[in-house]
């Protein structure tokens, strides 16, 4: 159990933005440097872990209250930077660079310990939970992914109908306009859907979308009414910076994978092929195992210090971390990751 606190790195991110922001000037840009250049050096530079634990130690890590508790406790501590920022973006008399260093610290914390936590919260059974991963979600904005991602995203994963799924040599620039457009308007179809499904009207309590919008236009008013204006800026902007980071890891979750279209008109099944992996153990454990992807997708309900390493998934050969610096330079990226991209599965003019 000592070795599963190992989990507990995932706050080290919180901690820095919160020294970074306690020290001002340039130490607000601490939590990018630690997230995009130190954690991608320990990546590269230890051991990756393949293993899976056995099923008798899963049995017990899978009641274990502590591996919950540890993603509660991300509530707080996302909240108390957001709202630290706040104080001091609209109290200091900052520099335009000292602002964008503040705004990018609070973006990245709602990012790895708000979205990618939320994530894991939303695919759980317990109502409760949901509701946090929703808190989680909320002030990046992004209220919809809840339903998206469980609803459109892991039904329609590595098909052209999947908007999070992204396609062979798109860069991430264009992947994060076609993507946050793309799973905005999917969210409100699959809404539409579901209240006509369920015979339901429009201001039903059901209807995620509509009372997300309110709770998120509730969210910058309020914003807007302790800390101004100004705050409202910071607020919307720390959010862009957040949905940007998840939209990065979209990205990479699944680049240039496909679905083969079968004769049926259905698409094969999601299978461990059809998700970027990695054992890069830094990786691994400051985003609650997200990097084993491929399980998630066989089973979303799998709680994160369950998931195990799927030998058949292709691998990146760096981590998460440092996947996402280098899918900011596309020329890079595609020269990595394309040869790399099965051949099964490359569009017809590029098949060997």
């Amino acid at each position: 159990m000592f070795k599963s606190l190992k989990y507990l790195m995932a706050y080290t991110l919180p901690l820095v933005a919160w020294f970074g922001l306690s020290q001002g000037g340039f130490w607000y840009f601490a939590p990018a440097i630690y997230a995009f250049g130190i954690i991608p050096i320990f990546e590269t530079l230890l051991a990756q872990d393949g293993r899976n634990l056995g099923e008798q130690e899963k049995e017990k890590l899978k009641i274990h209250p502590i591996f919950d508790w540890m993603l509660y406790l991300n509530v707080p501590m996302v909240y108390g930077i957001l709202i630290y920022g706040l104080v001091l973006g609209t109290t200091l008399p900052l520099s335009t660079t000292t602002m964008i260093g503040l705004i990018s610290a609070v973006g990245i914390t709602m990012a790895v310990n708000g979205i990618n936590v939320g994530h894991e919260l939303g695919h759980r059974n317990s109502a409760v939970e949901r509701f946090l991963g929703k808190l989680l979600l909320l002030p990046s904005l992004y209220l919809h992914f809840y339903l998206e991602h469980n609803k459109g995203h892991h039904l329609y994963v590595a098909t052209p109908k999947d908007p999070a799924t992204a396609r062979y040599n798109q860069s991430v620039y264009h992947f994060w306009l076609s993507s946050v457009i793309g799973q905005y308007i999917s969210a409100w179809r699959l809404q539409r859907q579901i209240l006509q499904a369920e015979e339901l009207a429009f201001l039903s309590p059901k209807n995620h979308m509509f009372w997300s919008t309110v709770a998120q236009i509730a969210y910058l008013a309020l914003v807007w009414l302790v800390f101004g204006a100004l705050g409202a800026l910071i607020a919307f902007s720390a959010a862009v910076v957040s949905f940007l980071m998840l939209e990065t890891v979209n990205y990479i979750e699944h680049y240039g994978l496909r679905r083969q279209l079968l004769p049926s008109g259905r698409y094969e099944r999601t299978t461990a092929r059809h998700s970027w992996n990695s054992n890069h153990t830094v990786g691994r454990i400051v985003l609650y195992e997200l990097t084993r992807h491929s399980d998630h997708h066989a089973r979303s309900n799998k709680k994160y210090q369950l998931l195990d390493c799927k030998e058949e998934a292709p691998q990146l050969p760096y981590g998460y971390p440092t996947s996402m610096v280098l899918s900011l330079i596309p020329g890079l990226w595609f020269s990595i990751m394309n040869r790399r991209v099965p051949a099964d599965m490359l569009p017809e003019t590029r098949r060997p």
